[in-house]
């Protein structure tokens, strides 16, 4: 890994270095916002209150991204749990442990909150990702369902 990789939570400034990213790793869905619209939608959730965008920065460029969202439940007495969503990594700088260090870095957080878990889909398709996952030590666990309303 780039011992000069920085993972910090991510500025407005940073929308458009992101808005690629999702674009080059594809989970966008070929839906990405404009400029303008991403800086409102940031604005937006930038106000919630357990739900944070981050970055990893090397050289002063965006090579990374991940969200994570900390909630608490009702059920097992009030557990907190992390959803990771969105992650990506510049194709030119994978295999470079910036993936790696995203997910530490999201698990430390994780255990700051007091989760319990910490858990991420990934589509189907994605089978380099899912690799990946479970070579940090994600595990299989039940299935995920969506529905469109």
């Amino acid at each position: 890994m780039d011992s000069k990789l920085l993972i910090r939570e991510a500025r407005e400034s940073d929308l458009r270095a992101i808005l690629r990213l999702y674009s080059e790793a594809g989970i966008d869905g070929g839906k990405s916002f404009t400029a303008e619209e991403a800086r409102a939608h940031f604005l937006l959730f930038s106000r919630y209150p357990n739900y944070r965008l981050y970055v990893a920065e090397a050289e002063g460029a965006v090579v990374g991204t991940y969200a994570l969202l900390t909630m608490d439940h009702l059920a097992k007495r009030g557990a907190r749990a992390g959803v990771v969503e969105d992650v990506a990594v510049a194709p030119a700088r994978q295999g470079q442990g910036i993936g790696r260090a995203m997910m530490d870095h999201a698990r430390a957080q994780c255990r700051a909150a007091g989760c319990y878990k910490m858990t991420l889909s990934s589509g189907l398709p994605r089978e380099g990702a899912h690799r990946f996952y479970e070579k940090l030590g994600f595990e299989k666990y039940g299935y995920s369902f969506f529905i469109r309303p």
